[in-house]
């Protein structure tokens, strides 16, 4: 059984994915949802299926997936990520497919954390000359 099942983690600002891919008839559950009923966002949706849409396997696998931490986008990109890295576990092929389409590079974009004497990280309090 364990060789037929392959791991991915995803990551994506403060949200972590853990992906298992097995194949299957296309079940796709998210924290015991379908993925659809979890993300409810349609971008959101598009997202997490583009690894398997380049892959063309969205049909032929079953991903159960463990995500935490973040928010909904946040955690969608992150199941992008983790469904690219275990997709590439499954079949070494297309590793360079995933790679042109930069899924396999974690996007290190974050929260920009706030300065102190000021009102956020970029934003100020209202300077007064008198």
């Amino acid at each position: 059984m364990s060789e037929s099942r392959f791991y991915g983690t995803g990551r994506r600002k403060t949200s972590v994915a853990k992906v298992w891919i097995t194949p299957g008839k296309g079940n796709f559950i998210v924290n015991n949802l379908p993925y659809k009923e979890y993300l409810k966002i349609q971008s959101n949706i598009r997202e997490v299926e583009e690894p398997l849409k380049l892959a063309q396997k969205i049909d032929d696998l079953d991903i159960k997936v463990n995500v935490y931490g973040g928010g909904i986008s946040g955690q969608s990109g992150a199941i992008k990520h983790g469904i690219a890295r275990a997709l590439v576990e499954y079949d070494h092929a297309l590793r360079s497919i995933l790679k042109r389409e930069k899924m396999l590079e974690r996007d290190a974009r974050m929260k920009e954390r706030k300065k102190y004497g000021q009102r956020g990280a970029r934003a100020r309090y209202q300077f007064s000359k008198r």
